[in-house]
């Protein structure tokens, strides 16, 4: 949908032609694209331009009110430790024996088919496959993930929490039938194969709504991107596009060629981005143009510098008077210049301050 794309940057404006056609060039030669079998026209409790979330039921700490939830996917590893949970958020002090959990902590671990040998911290959840689960002595913080087929074939479940892990084609009328017999402790990791997966994962959201079923659901994509920026981007396209429509309890990104602070710094930036969950302080700053009065990016950093302490909080940075105020609407703050070397400060819509030098005006 659409002609045209248009990317704004804290940045000269020259860095934001490659992004857009970075973003552009993953929709190229699309057109004979397997066709999204069963497309489903919206529920009514569905539309393109109101924000709403889709109700789920609570399990654990997942679904109805509760944010997303994070899951880092450590099952490629061949050996885990202690220190490899730094990179998600969660720091091993030996000397103290202790954990120490990051803003961006995540909130389960895929350990897949890996059975670690040590306890992991307070508010961390494993996930590992039926077999492993079935042999671990401490089934209470950790739970299972099963196939589709395997979930139905089996009897030992968890009962707590359940995870099955299928792509949309296998989200059939019988699944969900099968689905809506069995107690309320399944999520389910939703994937797709398809190459238009936004397209594909939201008609199975639509076809989910049409149920009586409240399960709650996580996306997981996979790439093969050694591109970090190219990560970005498609998992930022993919996962915000559903965050933003009120879709997913949770998110689950795999990436082996990406060092896995960053793949888990990304996942909790989408999640910022759509709102869904916010972890850090907020930054609301225009593309700078002509009417910019003073230098964007060399404030923006001052700023950032002073005040990303303040989780939370929403600080727009705008160049003008003349757009500024209407482009930060929904800011806690505003820093808006308003003539040469002046700034104007804002507390919401409202004024507080007129006139400030820009020498002092960040403090």
């Amino acid at each position: 949908i659409g002609d045209t794309i248009r990317v704004s940057l804290t940045e000269d404006p020259e860095f934001e032609v490659p992004v857009a056609q970075k973003i552009a060039l993953r929709y190229d030669k699309r057109l004979n694209h397997t066709p999204i079998l069963n497309v489903s026209e919206p529920s009514l409790n569905w539309s393109p331009f109101d924000y709403k979330k889709r109700l789920s039921t609570e399990i654990t700490n997942i679904g109805a009110t509760n944010v997303p939830r994070v899951v880092a996917d450590f099952s490629y590893l061949d050996k885990i430790t202690p220190s490899d949970l730094g990179a998600v958020g969660h720091t091993y002090d030996v000397r103290l024996d202790k954990w120490h959990m990051a803003d961006l902590g995540c909130d389960y671990i895929y350990f897949g088919e890996n059975n670690i040998d040590f306890m992991l911290p307070n508010g961390v959840k494993g996930i590992y496959t039926s077999s492993v689960w079935n042999n671990l002595p401490d089934k209470l913080n950790n739970y299972p993930v099963f196939g589709v087929d395997e979930y139905f074939n089996t009897i030992s479940h968890s009962a707590t929490l359940n995870f099955i892990k299928l792509t949309t084609d296998e989200v059939t009328t019988s699944f969900l039938t099968k689905l809506s017999n069995q107690k309320n402790n399944i999520v389910l990791l939703l994937g797709s194969n398809n190459i238009n997966a936004v397209a594909d994962l939201r008609n199975t959201f639509f076809n989910l709504s049409k149920t009586e079923l409240q399960i709650p659901v996580f996306i997981f994509r996979v790439y093969n991107t050694a591109d970090e920026e190219e990560f970005m981007l498609h998992a930022s396209t993919d996962c915000g596009s559903l965050l933003i429509d009120g879709f997913s309890d949770g998110i689950m990104l795999t990436n082996k060629q990406i060092k896995q602070y960053r793949v888990n710094q990304i996942s909790f930036g989408i999640l910022q981005a759509a709102r869904a969950r916010v972890t850090k302080t907020e930054y609301i700053s225009c593309p700078s143009c002509g009417r910019t009065l003073f230098d964007l990016q060399e404030t923006t950093a001052m700023i950032r510098k002073e005040t990303d302490h303040l989780k939370g909080v929403k600080i727009a940075i705008m160049g003008c008077i003349v757009n500024g105020p209407g482009e930060m609407a929904d800011a806690d703050y505003g820093y808006v210049g308003s003539g040469v070397g002046k700034i104007t400060l804002y507390r919401g819509k409202e004024v507080v301050k007129k006139g400030i030098e820009k020498e002092t005006a960040v403090n």
